[in-house]
């Protein structure tokens, strides 16, 4: 199996990593993730995302929480076997119970190592939730 890397290495732009985002996830694709065409499946990235995603959030929640929306997710390129992603998070807004983040998805070819390509980008929003599956607020001090 090929990498992401499908063109040559120097014809692909070197993307600099986000320095205003926080790295919370980084995998490697095994080929079980593949479907016939040699791709990682897109519903497995999705899943890495909401891993991803939930990092940040868990920190204000202190407790229970549960996806409430996918606002937007975006497939920029392929993720190929061997490719290793690493996930970058960030919030872009807290309200009374919810908490959306921005998570941005880099492939570094496991051939071309220090050059990475934006893979996906996404934005999701979670919601504290009680022991009954309810929505509850967020605890007044946030961490900073």
């Amino acid at each position: 199996m090929s990498s992401t890397c499908t063109v040559a290495p120097a014809r692909l732009p070197k993307v600099q990593l986000p320095t205003d985002m926080e790295l919370v996830l980084k995998v490697v694709p095994m080929p079980a993730d593949c479907n016939v065409n040699g791709d990682i499946f897109g519903g497995w990235v999705m899943a890495q995302v909401d891993v991803a995603g939930s990092i940040l959030p868990n920190r204000y929640a202190r407790g229970r929480m549960a996806t409430v929306a996918v606002n937007e997710f975006i497939f920029k390129q392929p993720v190929r076997v061997g490719d290793l992603l690493s996930f970058y998070s960030k919030v872009v807004r807290i309200g009374k119970t919810s908490i959306t983040v921005l998570v941005e998805v880099f492939a570094e070819c496991c051939t071309d190592q220090g050059r990475y390509v934006k893979v996906t980008e996404a934005k999701l929003t979670y919601v504290a939730i009680d022991h009954e599956g309810r929505p509850r607020p967020l605890p007044q001090a946030l961490p900073e």
